[in-house]
């Protein structure tokens, strides 16, 4: 195929600017063309659909970085983006073009037909973002030709780097005596490499071309041949050059593609995006850079230099005047050492490292973050369409005075505030929607309910989440409810109802919790599977405190979760018989799960005091006695009983002795020791406080015969490897020393264990009681005020031990 010259000046015919996407450079020549072409009309690589939102463009309160989002209609989470930033030349041509009142308008394959499409591997198209891959991009010539045009380029120039040959070439260029000039260059570039490679032969290159030069003469014929402005991707422009495709020919392309019903907004974007090569990004690695080089209006070098101490000074860093002046000194050296005209990104960052970092890395990582890629978010005025959850999301967001941000950031909740109940409400109801704005942490604070921690970071696939869980309802309460709804009817693991059932608490959505509850009610009846209640009662027992939290009436909760622990108490020890190691494990993890949830339950109406409790402790003896059950079962059943103070210490004793008997096979005796004090629950200072337990693990240790020693090795150093080295410092202290077996316990001041008194002093250890209130209460001192709702005498009781 034959191309025509691609760029010429004004009175030559349609003048095509071929840039590089997202190019300080390309934006200051194409702002520079533009001014001294004065086209009568603009047309601009874009979905077409954006023609009747470009006009936001020139609101006060639209900042990008911004993208045109656009999604099929019935199927939200088809979409794609079309990402701008500041220093965008197509940015920069759409402001020009307004500002002085000119046509404007986006000449691409419409959203419609490229949502529908699929590529060879059934992808659809844009969901990688229709044209972050054009122009000069090495994505899209991964795509289409097999080569990276930059990369040809650049060697051809002598250059080893692609990315420095372009900052050399187009970024650090100073403004063209000649505006067209550079864009002659570059078109003449991409012709040679058109005519070398071929143009791709991919269809959907091919049919986006055809489009485009339709396009292109409709406006040459509307405002005439040489007032007409075209800024496109570089890889294009010989294409929309070319003389020898007739109009027929483009037409017999476009005939016949597939197309969906599609919606186009404006939405905020971030400059992290813009650095991603995958996904929604653009494939930028340094926007925040790219910024700055189209900002500053002189001396890029010295500016950034001292953006750079500004930020370290703020993280206290010690980094004064003199810094600046040699970092930037440096800079310059290195350009001029390697023939740069300008330093660069490298240049800098390595003046960074040796002059204001000493040498080390780690405050570059808080440059790169902050500087260099950037935590911009942009911003879009209220006036942009958006689908009715968008905007009703919008509002919650500002009366919640919870802005989105690009930057991850904590967010502690006291849920007895009203403002920090409804963010609690709003991120859980959006969380079960599936748009991931927050996610919940462990908080530094309280281990009550009435606290909450967050880590936030918003990102702009959001948007499209937002507009796929908008087919479920017009706000954000509405939707969740018919969501939760939806899936309490569909679920068909109990488990999975119950952890709905807790996020319908969390969300406090009351209208879905009787269609979750009798769902609830009927899963629970029909599974009588042991391993099955035992994964779902906790759920449920979180579930009743958070209800006590948001007062929510939580009755008909209460009475299937003690359903459930009923059951579980009469299965559960034929459930346990038998077992091998790895469905033993298992079973000792729902043990626990389900000691800690009836702990929680509350007492059944009409049932003595204690009852469920009652009968988890006679379970639990009957699993800690039973030689059928596996011995990390039976371990862990008597610690569970020793701290809950239903099974005497001597009654403790006596049955890890039975366990380790010279009768007991090795293996499963360590199992029994790794259930009984292995983990993290505090077994360490169980044989440490303990040396009776001690030296009976001691004594059988040293008995097990050379043969079995090796396969219980493992266990046992899985076993004591979770405990704290001081733990582990003081058990072998006094294994060395030698403690006292089965015999009585010794006074450990005498034995000379340092830190350990003659017993426990009763009146000392209460006295400790108003410090452990004041820590978890804060506030005056604890006997001038009644406790913390938050915290009864169970909290302090647990922990004080």
């Amino acid at each position: 195929m034959a191309y025509a010259t691609p760029a010429r000046p004004a009175g030559s015919g349609p003048l095509l600017l071929g840039v590089r996407h997202h190019g300080p450079g390309s934006a200051r020549a194409v702002q520079a063309a533009l001014d001294a072409a004065e086209p009568s009309a603009v047309l601009i690589e874009g979905p077409p659909e954006g023609d009747a939102l470009v006009s936001l463009a020139g609101d006060a309160r639209m900042r990008p970085p911004v993208a045109l989002l656009a999604h099929a209609v019935d199927d939200p989470g088809r979409a794609a983006f079309w990402p701008l930033a500041e220093f965008s030349p197509e940015w920069v041509a759409i402001r020009w073009a307004l500002a002085r009142d000119v046509p404007v308008r986006f000449i691409d394959l419409p959203a419609t037909h490229s949502l529908a499409f699929t590529d060879e591997d059934g992808t659809p198209h844009g969901e990688a973002g229709p044209d972050s891959e054009a122009g000069l991009d090495p994505d899209a010539s991964a795509r289409a030709l097999r080569i990276d045009p930059l990369a040809v380029l650049a060697e051809a120039a002598g250059y080893d780097d692609a990315e420095r040959w372009w900052e050399d070439v187009v970024e650090h260029r100073g403004a063209a005596s000649d505006p067209f000039a550079p864009f002659a260059a570059v078109g003449e570039a991409m012709t040679a490499l058109r005519e070398e490679y071929g143009d791709g032969g991919h269809r959907r290159d091919l049919v986006r071309e055809a489009y485009m030069r339709i396009q292109l003469r409709a406006a040459r014929k509307e405002f005439g041949d040489d007032r007409v402005a075209v800024v496109c991707g570089a890889w294009h422009v010989p294409a929309l050059g070319v003389k020898t495709t007739t109009a027929t020919a483009d037409r017999a392309l476009l005939k016949g593609l597939p197309k969906v019903k599609s919606e186009m907004t404006w939405v905020p974007w971030t400059h992290h995006r813009l650095a991603r090569h995958s996904g929604y990004g653009a494939g930028i690695d340094s926007p925040g850079w790219y910024g700055h080089l189209f900002g500053a209006p002189d001396r890029p070098v010295e500016r950034w230099m001292t953006k750079v101490a500004g930020l370290l000074r703020e993280e206290d860093q010690p980094v004064s005047s003199a810094h600046v002046i040699e970092a930037v000194r440096l800079a310059e050296t290195l350009a001029t050492m390697r023939g740069r005209p300008l330093a660069g990104l490298t240049e800098t960052t390595d003046a960074i490292r040796a002059v204001m970092c000493d040498g080390s890395d780690v405050p570059l990582g808080l440059i790169r973050d902050r500087l260099i890629v950037g935590d911009v978010l942009g911003e879009v005025p209220d006036s942009a369409p958006a689908v009715p959850l968008q905007r009703d999301l919008t509002r919650l967001q500002r009366s919640l005075r919870l802005k989105p941000e690009a930057l991850e950031r904590e967010l502690d909740l006291d849920l007895r505030k009203e403002t920090d109940a409804g963010r609690s409400r709003m991120l859980h109801r959006l969380r079960l929607l599936g748009i991931g704005w927050g996610e919940p942490t462990a908080g530094r604070g309280s281990t009550g309910t009435f606290r909450e921690s967050w880590r936030l970071r918003w990102e702009p696939e959001l948007y499209v989440r937002v507009a796929e869980a908008g087919v479920w309802g017009t706000t954000v309460l509405s939707a969740a409810t018919a969501k939760a709804e939806s899936r309490a009817v569909s679920a068909t693991a109990l488990a999975d109802v119950t952890a709905l059932a807790e996020q319908c608490l969390l969300a406090e959505l009351t209208d879905a919790l009787p269609v979750v509850m009798k769902a609830l009610a009927d899963r629970a009846a029909l599974d009588a599977d042991v391993a099955h209640l035992a994964h779902a009662l906790p759920a449920l027992a979180r579930s009743l405190r958070y209800g006590d939290v948001r007062s929510t009436d939580t009755a008909a909760l209460g009475e299937v979760a003690a359903g459930l622990a009923e059951r579980i108490c009469v299965g559960l020890p034929p459930a346990c018989a038998g077992l091998d190691a790895d469905g033993a494990a298992e079973m000792r993890g729902h043990l626990d799960s389900v000691h800690t949830a009836i702990g929680l339950l509350p007492e059944a109406p009409g049932r003595p005091a204690g009852d469920l409790s009652g009968r988890w402790g006679a379970v639990l003896r009957k699993l800690a006695a039973r030689d059928t059950v596996p011995g990390v079962i039976r371990g862990r059943s008597a610690r569970l009983l020793l701290d809950d103070g239903r099974l005497p210490e001597d009654e403790a004793a006596r049955l890890m002795g039975l366990a380790l008997s010279p009768a007991s096979p090795p293996a499963d005796a360590a199992a029994w020791i790794e259930g009984f004090v292995g983990g993290a629950s505090g077994g360490g200072m169980l044989l440490v406080h303990d040396e009776r337990l001690l030296g009976l693990v001691d004594t059988w240790l040293t008995g097990v015969p050379d043969g079995s020693f090796t396969d219980v090795l493992p266990l046992l150093r899985r076993t004591f490897s979770a405990y704290e080295p001081g733990v582990r410092r003081t058990l072998g202290e006094l294994v060395r020393r030698g403690p006292a077996g089965g015999g009585a316990r010794p006074d450990r001041s005498e034995a000379g264990i340092p830190g350990f008194g003659a017993g426990v002093d009763e009146t000392r250890a209460d006295a400790v009681l108003p410090v452990v209130r004041l820590l978890l209460g804060g506030g005056p001192a604890i006997q001038d005020r009644p406790p913390s709702p938050e915290h009864d005498d169970n909290d302090l009781a647990r922990a004080a031990r």
